[in-house]
């Protein structure tokens, strides 16, 4: 479902930009997420354990664009995160902060059942080490096309169900490798 995955981690769904007219708010909301584990043999390495937090605070809304909106309008959803995240081994620590902003650009109905959507996902992800010096950074944005099967309801993301998911352009930003840059941090 295209709501359920804006409201997670993972969620790289998002409201919209449009020429036609302005956007109407549908829903607007904020949310906290808190995560917590163990990961085994971190980054492929053989013995490393690494415990990790993260935090989620996300603000997002729903938008329907268009000077006749109704309920067959496509819903652009965006979505504003700002995350933190511990990992911890034994005595050692690495920190991150991260600031998203996702948000549908294009949606597009084919008139098949289906919806294309493009979203952009942009940001700055950065790591540091316990003497609070950065040592991996990963700006830039990435666009995305997703093809949902809207269930007969384009108005209504909530029953979209994915069909497919395709990157259509890579990282802008420089992107240093996370386990390159944690593992020697932690160990």
């Amino acid at each position: 479902m295209r709501w359920t995955w804006m409201v997670g981690i993972s969620a790289v769904l998002v409201a919209g930009m449009s020429s036609v007219a302005e956007a109407r708010p549908l829903e607007t909301g904020e949310y906290t997420n808190e995560f917590h584990g163990v990961v085994e043999d971190f980054c492929d390495v053989a013995g490393l354990t690494v415990e990790f937090d993260t935090v989620v605070e996300g603000r997002y809304s729903a938008r329907i664009h268009g000077s006749q909106p109704g309920p067959e309008e496509p819903v652009y959803l965006s979505e504003h995160l700002e995350v933190t995240r511990t990992f911890t081994a034994g005595d050692n620590v690495v920190t991150g902060s991260d600031s998203v902003l996702n948000h549908d650009l294009t949606i597009t109905d084919n008139d098949d059942g289906t919806l294309t959507i493009i979203y952009l996902s942009t940001g700055n992800a950065t790591l540091y080490g316990a003497d609070g010096k950065a040592i991996g950074r990963n700006p830039g944005q990435v666009r995305t096309e997703l093809v949902v099967d809207h269930n007969g309801t384009p108005g209504d993301p909530r029953d979209d169900v994915l069909l497919s998911e395709t990157q259509i352009k890579g990282s802008t930003g420089r992107s240093d490798d996370f386990c390159e840059v944690v593992v020697p941090a932690l160990t």
